[in-house]
């Protein structure tokens, strides 16, 4: 029998799962939504189905994905569970099989030696397809205009284990980059596949111990691995806590040319710290330069509660300069604001760019979600705009779409799903990305909430 969800941090306010899939069209529109927006906003987060077995953390809500549809000026809403195995296991019990990341033992006899994959972090546009990405595990491939989850995405065989949540895009070649990390070696394998979607690159980096390694950047000539502290052994799995925060371990960062091996990577260290999300990279004058929100240690483990990512000592987005020449690492604050999801205007991705974009904090933290803000940030000039939604609006992942393909950087539209806290329900704001700071261009109003989730990305019709 199903159980009653816990009073957890995780599964209170907007943390709360949402129960049910459906669909609303023709959403009430304030302001006009650009006719240049032709296509879907897709959005992941983890939204348990039912209520945990043990001790809850965020990462391990089954994936939904939430989806904005517009064409010629008018909005349509869908929201569907990926249909893993874990899912369609649980549907039928009618209850939580799996334990957590913060209780992994915890499972039922039933499920024993079958690894659960929760497709909840990212979701993607690529070759074609329409892909729902966790980094533990391949991705779901699912229909753009129903969401019905058609199965698991393998590379037709060529993937070798899992898949990163956070794969890069080669704005230039339209190659996707990305990797695998594990508890088991090896520990560490990056990919290289075509823009229709062919792996033609698998090779395995080597390591020296496992770690939870959720994102990695790349330039035009090389890919950068961050290896932070936050240990991935197998050896803790019957602990029950998997991944532990380990600072004695230290942290390093490998630059690999894009055409190298991992013989080629250069090692560079620094203090113990973790970086979820960089903003972007770009090589230049033998040096590579990073931008990465940059936290002191690995946070929502160790009994951190949710909000934890506005305090003092959240990200902060940070500046690494890597000299290939003499081996030195220069590391920079920009901003000391808590700042995280940060995106870019992809056109540039691992090239020289000027503008950023984050979800950020105003004022002094609460517990309704990480940020009641979006920062847009110029490199050029140092300067920040700032969207604030005030004391009851809190904002999700911002992203951005070129105002047209051949746009200058910058020139486009920011779009984040806000909750509206007095309300209890949510909106899809439309921002002009060079003037965040006035009034939207448009808000999309939903009838009911989009819980707080990861990340999404826009897909124009396929």
């Amino acid at each position: 029998m199903s159980r009653s969800f816990p009073n957890d941090p995780f599964l209170r306010g907007n943390y709360a799962p949402w129960p049910m899939e459906g669909e609303v069209h023709d959403l009430v529109v304030e302001g006009e939504i650009p006719r240049a927006l032709n296509g879907t906003l897709y959005r992941n987060g983890a939204n348990p189905q039912f209520a945990p077995r043990g001790r809850y953390h965020w990462f391990d809500g089954d994936g939904m994905i939430h989806a904005f549809a517009i064409r010629e000026g008018k909005a349509h809403y869908r929201n569907r569970w990926v249909r893993t195995q874990r899912f369609q296991m649980e549907r039928e019990a009618g209850e939580a099989l799996w334990g957590g990341l913060a209780d992994w033992t915890n499972s039922d006899p039933r499920v024993e030696g079958i690894f659960p994959n929760a497709a909840n972090t990212n979701i993607i546009v690529h070759g074609g397809k329409l892909l729902a990405l966790w980094e533990a595990g391949p991705p779901h491939e699912l229909d753009p205009e129903t969401l019905e989850t058609r199965g698991i995405y393998d590379f037709d065989g060529k993937l070798q284990g899992p898949m990163t949540a956070h794969p890069k895009i080669d704005p230039e070649t339209g190659e996707l980059l990305f990797f695998g990390y594990s508890p088991f070696p090896p520990y560490l394998r990056y990919y290289v596949a075509t823009a229709d979607g062919k792996i033609t690159r698998s090779e395995e980096i080597d390591v020296p111990v496992p770690t939870m390694m959720h994102d990695f950047i790349t330039t035009r000539e090389h890919v950068i691995f961050m290896v932070f502290p936050a240990t991935f052994r197998s050896e803790n799995f019957a602990s029950g806590a998997p991944i532990r925060w380990e600072p004695e371990v230290g942290t390093k960062i490998g630059v690999m040319p894009r055409s190298g091996s991992s013989a080629d990577v250069r090692w560079f260290a620094t203090d113990p710290c973790f970086v979820f999300h960089p903003m972007n990279a770009y090589s230049e004058n033998g040096q590579v330069i990073a931008d990465v929100c940059r936290l002191p240690r690995l946070p929502l483990f160790d009994g951190a509660e949710a909000s934890d990512l506005a305090k003092d000592d959240s990200a902060k987005l940070t500046r690494w300069a890597l000299d290939l020449r003499s081996g030195s690492m220069k590391d920079q604050q920009l901003d000391d604001s808590p700042t995280e999801f940060p995106r870019l205007d992809e056109r540039y991705a691992g090239l020289s760019y000027r503008y950023g974009y984050t979800g950020g904090r105003c004022g002094s933290p609460g517990e309704d979600g990480f940020f009641n803000a979006i920062f847009r940030y110029d490199h050029q000039t140092g300067r920040k705009q700032v969207c604030d939604f005030g004391s009851t609006g809190f904002p999700s992942e911002p992203v951005f779409v070129p105002r047209a393909a051949q746009a200058p950087e910058g020139q486009g539209y920011i779009l984040s799903v806000v909750y509206r806290r007095d309300e209890n329900r949510s909106d899809l704001v439309i921002l002009d990305a060079e003037n965040i700071g006035h009034d939207p261009v448009a808000t999309v109003k939903l009838p009911h909430r989009v819980p707080y989730g990861f990340h999404g990305n826009w897909g124009h019709n396929l």
